[in-house]
């Protein structure tokens, strides 16, 4: 089978090669999936990079997040396991956390409703437990995992405000159904904020970029609001004055979704049947911005990791049987 596999860290356009492998061999408790959509997530870049908090042994391939087939012909949502990634005609799944992939997406949409949208729930319902009626921030709203917690925010009738950088991307937060769109690239967050909500600020901000958003949060936070902390993505991860957290009455909270698979699994599960269901009603709907071919994985990982896309990049393997 083919697959794209990293033999030293660095950049994921000059380290990721397509080679001809060995179709990975289950081991107990495992099932061997066939990939019909595999989507790049930003974590797939710092894998690459060998900055990620699980490093697989080398040559591994990355790849998080698949739509894949069984043997018995099961179309699933899976986590492939490492260092057997999801950029492969085949991977290896933990047969417990199999999940099924919703019948109202495609292969592509279904592979995009995991890892984003578990977080955006998690996220705002079991940490910040967002109400109907509160101002959801998010920053970074036209990306995979920004624009999963504006669909989110706006399921559960929040007011919500979205952060961006550039034109394109305005029309992108736009078109996800934000009420009010930031460019930060030339507006001022903080103050746009503050006129939305009247002076009050945002109930709840989410933030997968940390640095200079994660210092625009504080400043522009409700009083007994909500900052959920779930990634990097702007390089720089913050050291909160927490002084200020205490003089202002807000909560900062943490949340790594992958620890609720290891501590809480039946909570991953029932939040994916509350995904499904909300994807069957048309209330959310993964953005897939792009689905490029096996050949071009390389590049559009490249893409995610500049921060090049909106929404959500999805590989489409070629259907070969090999």
């Amino acid at each position: 089978m083919q697959a794209w596999r990293v033999h030293e860290n660095g950049e994921p356009g000059e380290v990721m090669r397509l080679e001809e492998v060995e179709r990975p061999t289950p081991g107990d408790g495992q099932l061997l999936l066939k990939v019909r959509a595999a989507n790049i997530n930003f974590p797939d870049a710092l894998l690459c990079r060998g900055e990620y908090q699980v490093r697989p042994p080398l040559p591994f391939t990355p790849g998080v997040e698949i739509c894949g087939e069984t043997e018995d012909g099961r179309r699933v949502i899976a986590n492939p396991a490492l260092p057997h990634g999801g950029f492969a005609e085949y991977v290896l799944a933990d047969e417990a956390a199999v999940l099924p992939a919703p019948a109202s997406l495609d292969d592509a949409e279904a592979a995009a409703l995991h890892i984003g949208y578990q977080t955006g729930w998690f996220g705002l319902h079991r940490r910040a437990r967002l109400q109907a009626g509160e101002t959801l921030l998010v920053h970074a709203a036209a990306g995979g995992v920004g624009s999963a917690a504006v669909q989110l925010g706006k399921a559960a009738g929040a007011t919500v405000i979205g952060v961006v950088g550039g034109p394109e991307k305005v029309a992108v937060a736009r078109e996800l159904g934000c009420d009010v769109v930031i460019d930060r690239r030339t507006d001022n967050v903080i103050g746009v904020v503050k006129e939305a909500t009247g002076g009050r600020g945002a109930d709840v901000v989410y933030d997968p970029v940390g640095g200079d958003a994660y210092t625009q949060s504080t400043k522009c936070v409700a009083f007994e609001g909500r900052i959920v902390v779930v990634g990097f993505a702007g390089g720089t991860i913050p050291a909160p004055a927490l002084n200020h957290a205490l003089v202002k009455n807000y909560a900062i909270l943490g949340l790594h979704w992958g620890l609720y698979n290891a501590k809480d699994p039946a909570a991953v599960a029932g939040c994916h049947t509350e995904l499904t269901r909300l994807a069957a009603e048309g209330a959310i709907k993964p953005l897939i911005s792009e689905r490029v071919p096996f050949k071009d994985a390389a590049a559009a990982v490249q893409r995610v990791a500049d921060g090049r896309s909106t929404g959500r990049v999805a590989v489409v393997p070629e259907r070969s049987a090999r």
